[in-house]
């Protein structure tokens, strides 16, 4: 006779057995139980991830989500299944791309690793020496030395022809705070002329600065460097560094992803590669107003973006404004061949500022109440899972091929 000990023993085992039999998901098989799982995966899938946009603490469920479509995906050997694959082409390149993104090693969303990213990008993305010196590092500690950096930089182009001007103006972003300070919105942007013939970058160079008054150093510097591509394209590379001010007055420049802090899905704002600069009202200085269209002028003859080979991101889908009313406005300029496509994921703050702020779609003049009736439209037709009236990207993920 079995012990009582031994008894309880198989007894649990049992259990386990039981509820994994009962829990575990049965692999489609037949075309129709893969057409409908593909359903309820993309239904479920669209739906969290309209909930993660909008509110940050939706990411974990998001991400559970996806983990679990790609999971199924693995076990049940799909990308084996030349006809189902076929079938949903789409479907299954877009839940390799999100889930590279879940990696510990891909943070940037990218298709190599981040270690090979930075240094595969380093000829591109390093800062120039001359915003490296002791003296302009100390300078754009605060934003009560500020003036004395831009001194540094109006003497440096004293030096500098006249194609190789530095452009350079201070601003309050409206969007997003740096990465090492969700609260800190000033900026110094910097710049610095490329020469496309010799594929040097033109790299734009944003010191995150200190509020006045505040004694603790925002150390976030970036780098977005462009490259012109081939065909008609622009390649864009993107690196985040961190300054560590030392008690000796000495400046440490080093990456925020070397340091150890790791980063973040670039192209997930970045959908254009750079992105033009929209001020808070007040918060540049009337002698800089015209440096602020320059710059944006810039943004505009680049070509379309892309991004070096490491993400194509047409595999991410159509974005905001395709194909629908009353929204198509958008999708006239961000589609692959032009700005690039506003698509899943992408950062809330930045669309919802762009639209509801007014300053897209560009060119027009709306109320602040179309505006936001605009946004609310623009999301419900990208995120919609309705039966009859399927958004935007359920739409695509479920064309079949």
């Amino acid at each position: 006779m079995l012990r009582f000990c031994e008894t309880l023993g198989l007894i649990s085992l049992l259990i386990v057995i039981l509820s994994a039999a009962v829990t575990a998901t049965p692999c489609a098989k037949t075309t129709i139980q893969q057409d409908a799982w593909v359903q309820r995966s993309v239904d479920t899938l669209v739906r969290r991830a309209r909930a993660a946009y909008e509110e940050e603490s939706a990411e974990k469920s998001y991400v559970r989500t996806l983990r679990g479509i790609a999971k199924t995906i693995k076990q049940c050997k799909f990308t084996d299944n030349a006809g189902f694959i076929t079938r949903y082409p789409d479907f299954f390149e877009y839940i390799r791309i999100l889930s590279l993104a879940q990696e510990p090693d891909h943070e940037l969303g990218f298709e190599v690793a981040d270690g090979v990213y930075f240094a595969e990008t380093k000829p591109f993305v390093t800062v120039p020496d001359f915003l490296l010196t002791k003296e302009f590092l100390q300078a754009v500690k605060k934003w009560e030395t500020l003036p004395q950096a831009k001194s540094l930089l109006r003497a440096l182009n004293e030096t500098r022809s006249a194609e190789d001007q530095l452009l350079f103006f201070s601003f309050e972003s409206r969007h997003l705070g740096t990465p090492d300070n969700d609260f800190s919105y000033r900026r110094l942007l910097i710049l610095v002329p490329g020469k496309p013939a010799e594929h040097i970058p033109e790299k734009w160079v944003q010191f995150g600065i200190a509020d006045p008054g505040k004694r603790v150093a925002v150390r976030n510097l970036s780098v977005v460097a462009v490259v012109p591509g081939p065909e008609t394209t622009t390649n864009t590379y993107f690196k985040d560094y961190f300054r560590t001010y030392r008690r000796d007055g000495s400046v440490i420049v080093k990456g925020r992803w070397e340091l150890g802090h790791g980063d973040d899905n670039c192209v997930k704002c970045h959908k254009s590669g750079v992105l033009p600069i929209f001020p808070v009202d007040g918060s540049v200085s009337e002698d800089e107003k015209a440096v602020v269209e320059l710059v944006n002028r810039k943004f505009l003859n680049y070509a379309a973006p892309r991004f070096g080979g490491y993400l194509d991101a047409s595999k991410l889908g159509p974005g905001l404004g395709s194909h629908q009313q009353p929204a198509a406005s958008c999708s006239s300029c961000h589609q692959p061949s032009g700005l690039g496509s506003l698509n899943w994921p992408m950062d809330s703050v930045l669309i919802s500022s762009f639209v509801e702020g007014g300053r897209m779609p560009m060119g027009s003049n709306l109320k602040s109440w179309e505006s936001t009736k605009l946004y609310l439209q623009l999301i419900e037709d990208y995120f919609s899972v309705d039966k009859q009236r399927p958004g935007i990207l359920k739409r695509w993920l479920l064309n079949p091929h």
